[in-house]
């Protein structure tokens, strides 16, 4: 069972992570997954809905580099993300498993959909549809599940931004037949090889530099983010490393 940091139900795992997905859709069941890093974290200590959206997931994984390396840290354990690019990637490659893609621009998903065509041929016979600017609350959520439904996908791949998207998927889990919902935000972006949003290169990526490189290609929308994690960052770190002695003492006595 994946542990509580900073109050989140977080999956270092990468192993029971993939276990869990291959096992949910073997049995035709049906759930979500958060790729948890700062901003969603803020919220979830900000918000009661929103943490309990994130911590009534199947699993969720690390989207963050850095905050994998502090909690390694706080708990004296090795942690490295897995972040939602890296499981896109990652399961596109398998034909094992039929996909949907859903949210983000037309643009962008043409441009994920001939990229990732590359990568597995089969992914161009895919569904990949955009979705209308509104707010979350206002999408004909039956009507997105009937046609995820007719498809019949093993993953749903949506791509909406924190906290929008995990919303999204909470909403949407309900008129599901079955499927896993991975809410990967900048993924798409990342993989369209369009538009203004790129992931880091790998040598920031290697020094944990990969939130500079965010905030620089979007300052107006990443600053306040981290700003606002540092605001509630102090208080997350003394109750974690408390945290870690507690757990450190039981396990002595």
């Amino acid at each position: 069972m994946a542990e509580m940091f900073f109050n989140v139900k977080i999956e270092f795992d990468v192993e029971e992570v993939d276990s869990i997905i291959r096992r949910t859709i073997n049995n035709e069941g049906k759930g979500y997954l958060c790729a948890i890093e700062s901003n969603n974290v803020t919220i979830a200590n900000k918000d009661e809905g929103f943490l309990k959206i994130v911590n009534d997931s199947l699993v969720n994984i690390c989207d963050g580099s850095v905050l994998a390396k502090v909690l390694g840290i706080i708990h004296g354990r090795r942690f490295k993300s897995y972040r939602g690019d890296d499981l896109l990637n990652k399961y596109v490659r398998s034909d094992d498993f039929s996909h949907f893609f859903l949210g983000n621009t037309d643009e962008i998903l043409d441009g994920l959909k001939n990229n990732l065509g590359k990568i597995n041929n089969s992914i161009l016979k895919m569904p990949f549809e955009s979705l209308p600017f509104r707010k979350v609350e206002e999408f004909d959520y039956k009507g997105i599940a009937d046609m995820i439904n007719a498809a019949r996908p093993d993953i749903i791949w949506v791509s909406l931004g924190a906290p929008k998207q995990e919303i999204f998927m909470s909403m949407l889990l309900p008129y599901l037949d079955f499927g896993i919902m991975c809410g990967v935000g900048a993924a798409f972006n990342f993989n369209a090889g369009v538009g203004p949003v790129r992931r880091a290169p790998r040598l920031m990526r290697n020094f944990y530099l990969e939130w500079l490189y965010r905030a620089y290609e979007e300052p107006k929308k990443n600053i306040p983010r981290y700003l606002r994690f540092l605001s509630i960052f102090p208080k997350l770190l003394i109750d974690e490393i408390r945290k870690s002695k507690r757990k450190s003492l039981k396990h002595r006595s």
